[in-house]
């Protein structure tokens, strides 16, 4: 495994997220975003503001992966869910889950965890 080099945006936001202060960017037409950005996606306003992630979330969608990338062979099989958020929604695996208990709708709560594969950090959710 090679050393990783630090995305300063994405990795602050994942430590953020870690210590239970996540947060997520708002526009002035109360787009959500998530950092790293510099305009917003949805509208292109420049004028971005950190607005507090709230504790939990709720699934809207969900897949399970049972043919991986490389980077996540030896996660598999697990589930990557679209989480809402209110203002914004984020992607990410569910942990702490069996996979035939995942449904849409339920409650889970963001955190950082690492990839069986590569040891890289990246966003999960937990249910709540």
């Amino acid at each position: 495994m090679s050393e990783r080099v630090r995305d300063a945006g994405f990795d602050d936001w994942l430590d953020a997220v870690a210590e239970g202060e996540g947060y997520y960017l708002r526009c002035p037409n109360e787009h959500g975003s998530f950092p790293p950005r510099r305009a917003c996606p949805h509208c292109g306003s420049q004028d971005l503001t950190d607005v507090p992630l709230p504790e939990t979330g709720v699934v809207e969608t969900f897949t399970v992966v049972h043919v991986p990338t490389p980077d996540f062979t030896e996660d598999c099989p697990y589930a990557t869910a679209v989480v809402d958020f209110g203002d914004a929604r984020l992607t990410g695996q569910l942990t702490g889950v069996a996979l035939e208990d995942v449904e849409v709708g339920m409650s889970v709560e963001p955190s950082v965890a690492e990839t069986e594969t590569t040891g890289d950090r990246i966003l999960v959710f937990g249910e709540h």
